[in-house]
């Protein structure tokens, strides 16, 4: 085995509009990555793709609605959301608690990869 880490990560404030706690996201294992993903209350994401990245959100907790592409999904606990590479994809939390995810990310997420779709600009881009 080339690398365990445990869950001993700190939670961040990314500008997309959600807490992320990366669980696995290493260049040894370029195959997949691991996040878990935190909306609050009432927390909408920004509209984003991820350019040749596939990503499912796999729901722990609360309840939300996943907008990919046109079309709008109603998630809960032990959904899977599969997102192809390049469509677009915000997730609102619809519920009374914290919207709880993992983002499992193949290949593994790099932010090069991240493009917001309403400033227009890849997170990379950003100061």
């Amino acid at each position: 085995m080339k690398h365990v880490r445990g869950n001993d990560q700190r939670e961040y404030w990314f500008e997309e509009g959600c807490w992320v706690t990366e669980w696995a996201n290493h260049a040894d294992d370029p195959a997949a990555s691991i996040a878990r993903i935190r909306v609050p209350v009432g927390g909408v994401t920004r509209w984003h793709a991820l350019d040749a990245i596939a990503e499912r959100y796999v729901v722990l907790e609360g309840r939300g609605c996943a907008e990919i592409g046109d079309r709008a999904i109603d998630v809960s606990i032990g959904n899977v959301v599969l997102i192809e590479p390049g469509e677009p994809q915000r997730i609102t939390n619809t519920g009374d608690d914290d919207l709880l995810f993992l983002a499992v990310c193949t290949p593994r997420f790099r932010i090069e990869a991240y493009r917001d779709l309403e400033s227009g600009t890849a997170a990379a881009d950003t100061p």
